[in-house]
């Protein structure tokens, strides 16, 4: 299987598979590249729809000048901190970047929350990550304000009286709890809806199924975080040496 980046031939490949309609790992295959490579490769340069492969090139060559660049001024984050390989870490935080795009989340929506989660502090300053991600402060603010909105991340002021965003352990189980709660606004929604349009007629019938179908959904979500939160919890206890009774304080 061939290393190293991949070529403006490669990348016309890659336009003309998206273009045929093949699915990533048909091209990885066609390519003999793995399909994460292709995977992050569309995802970053404008997705299925919008992937140019000369734009893409151009792109890859900016990037690599300015990563080239900011070497050359000095580390701008502790990627080698605890021995770990910076090459690596860039790798892996594109990768993660990929899947959270992948899942509905803006580009540097999900390129902020990545790098919070990837940072041993688990928190950083807008003017930090700023830095980090080589972007204006604009488009931080932006991708913030969205994170917070959605339960995904916290703001707090540190001594300095800065702005401090944070992701806690518990991050996932704040943001499924807060889709949960969306979830039971359509169901009460649609339920108003069947009033409106009358029982007993077809689209106050499909209203009923669709608040019927989300409130099982929500109902089973909120049920299944707590459970695992509970489990998680648990264990981070046991693992710390502690040896106060799981659940002890815990309703």
């Amino acid at each position: 299987m061939p290393g190293g980046r991949l070529t403006q031939q490669e990348r016309q490949q890659i336009a003309l598979g998206l273009a045929d309609g093949l699915a990533y790992a048909e091209i990885a295959r066609r390519l003999d590249r793995p399909t994460s490579t292709i995977t992050r490769e569309v995802m970053r340069n404008g997705g299925p729809t919008g992937y140019r492969a000369d734009l893409a090139h151009r792109a890859t060559e900016r990037r690599t000048r300015r990563r080239g660049q900011a070497a050359s001024r000095g580390p701008q984050a502790p990627a080698q901190a605890r021995g770990r390989d910076a090459e690596a870490v860039r790798e892996y935080e594109e990768t993660f970047t990929t899947v959270l795009m992948q899942s509905g989340m803006p580009k540097m929506t999900a390129r902020v929350l990545a790098c919070l989660t990837l940072a041993d502090a688990g928190s950083l300053t807008a003017s930090e990550l700023v830095q980090r991600l080589q972007v204006s402060p604009a488009s931080v603010s932006k991708a913030v304000a969205f994170l917070d909105e959605q339960g995904l991340i916290r703001r707090e002021r540190d001594e300095r009286r800065r702005d401090r965003y944070v992701v806690d352990d518990d991050v996932w189980y704040q943001s499924m709890i807060a889709s949960a709660r969306a979830l039971t606004q359509i169901v009460e929604t649609a339920r108003q809806g069947v009033g409106v349009l009358g029982p007993g007629t077809p689209a106050a019938a499909r209203l009923e199924n669709i608040a019927r179908f989300l409130d099982f959904v929500s109902e089973s979500t909120v049920r299944a975080a707590e459970q695992a939160r509970e489990v998680l919890h648990t264990k981070a206890e046991a693992a710390s040496g502690g040896t106060a009774e799981p659940n002890s304080d815990r309703g």
